[in-house]
């Protein structure tokens, strides 16, 4: 997806409006307020509207208050879901075995629109809440330049002496900025259509357990119920379109199936992961249903998609899932195996029946009008379509250089044993 293209913006106008990415908790309460009182700028809080749960006339009453002189809510569910979660899952994206990406393909989408607002605004700053440690820094403004290179961008956490949660919360208590974090509870939530991420706090030390009371979407996997549950999902190149014989648009798709997959405590990964900027850092994540529409979408691939088209397809997932962790998403290289990706999904189209129980999710079942699996080649019953004997040219075809080098090595031991024979000999002589 190529980003909208803007017009620069005059430096007469540069500093008099700031577009701040605003989630109305603590690190952006705090940064609204001191851009203010820094900049001495008009401060116009942006927020996306990503599912994140929250009341968001509470979010805007609360950022007025904090002193923003315009809120701007838009909601981009289903833009989410369509144009970048469906795009990284056709990719099979998942960053280093675990991650399924949900804060990461997030970000740019939300830059996206942050910069629209800039443009409409006649803003010449955008601001972020994002931490100098963090990878979401350089997503955000990967993001910012790509679509208007002459931006000014602010990142209050690589300018200010505030230098954690605890002179934030002591911060905000100055300024009367009520904010749900506490250092009791010090951990960080990023919530969206797609997961929940937890960070920080008591999930700093790698070996803590993370609290039970602490997860949202799901429940343990051993308060799930005793009786496994069987659902359907439809998918159509490479998109799925319906849960159970029920058509829903993308983002009701994936509430449905959050909601399936937490009552089966489903999508719970514990990770320390590699971030960007060179550390690494521990993140607890839920996504049910993005859980179960991987293992889905793997499934029906299976049984359409040609196999070395699939085995080039899967050598590209590392990078791919890389450049959505970085924060490339507006990239000519994501552009180009965007393109491939959707290729490659051309055929991808039937159904796969998965088994959730206790945290599982297993495919039990996958059909296609579009299969490339027949049963008349694979069955070990007798056959009229496949000559077995066909396969023993097939085998020493393609065992002739694993034989040549085996009879190379054969020569090469003959050898050695013939100089030690001959070394011998002429001891026996002397």
């Amino acid at each position: 997806m190529r980003p909208l293209a803007m017009g620069p913006i005059s430096r007469a106008e540069e500093m008099n409006k700031i577009v701040l990415a605003y989630s109305g908790g603590l690190d952006t309460s705090v940064i609204l307020r001191w851009l203010i009182e820094t900049y001495r700028a008009e401060v116009i809080a942006f927020c996306a509207d990503l599912g994140q749960g929250e009341e968001l006339d509470l979010v805007r009453e609360k950022a007025l208050k904090t002193g923003a002189s315009k809120v701007c809510i838009k909601d981009l569910r289903e833009e989410f879901v369509r144009d970048f979660v469906f795009p990284c899952l056709k990719a099979n994206a998942v960053y280093e075995g675990r991650y399924l990406l949900g804060t990461s393909m997030a970000r740019p989408l939300i830059a996206k629109h942050q910069m629209l607002v800039a443009k409409k605004e006649r803003a010449g700053a955008v601001a972020h809440g994002a931490t100098g440690k963090g990878n979401d820094q350089v997503r955000f403004e990967l993001s910012y330049y790509a679509i208007d290179p002459r931006i000014r961008v602010i990142a209050p956490w690589r300018e200010w002496r505030l230098r954690s949660r605890s002179d934030l919360i002591a911060y905000a208590k100055q300024h009367r900025i009520p904010v749900p974090t506490t250092k009791a509870r010090p951990y960080s939530i990023d919530r969206n259509l797609f997961h929940i991420s937890f960070e920080g706090g008591v999930l700093e030390d790698p070996w803590q357990e993370p609290p039970e009371e602490m997860f949202v979407l799901s429940v343990s996997p051993e308060k799930a119920p005793d009786r496994p549950a069987y659902h359907e999902i439809e998918f159509r190149d490479g998109v799925p379109i319906a849960v159970d014989g029920k058509r829903l648009s993308p983002a009701r798709l994936v509430e449905r199936l959050n909601r399936i997959g937490g009552e089966h405590g489903v999508g719970r990964v514990d990770v320390v992961e590699n971030r960007y900027v060179g550390m690494k850092s521990r993140g607890v994540y839920e996504t049910p249903g993005g859980t179960i529409l991987h293992a889905a979408h793997r499934a029906v691939e299976s049984i359409t998609m040609d196999r070395e088209v699939m085995h080039l397809r899967d050598s590209l997932i590392p990078r791919f899932s890389e450049l959505v962790y970085y924060g490339y998403w507006f990239s000519p290289e994501m552009e180009l195996l965007q393109r491939t990706i959707d290729e490659s999904q051309r055929w991808v189209t039937g159904t796969a029946r998965v088994k959730l129980y206790k945290g599982n999710c297993e495919v039990v079942g996958r059909r296609s009008g579009a299969s490339l699996y027949d049963p008349a080649f694979a069955t070990f019953e007798r056959d009229e379509v496949y000559r077995q004997k066909d396969a023993e040219g097939f085998i020493r075809l393609n065992a002739l250089r694993l034989r040549i080098r085996a009879l190379r090595r054969e020569r090469e031991v003959r050898g050695a044993r013939s100089e030690v024979r001959g070394t011998k000999g002429k001891r026996a002589k002397r």
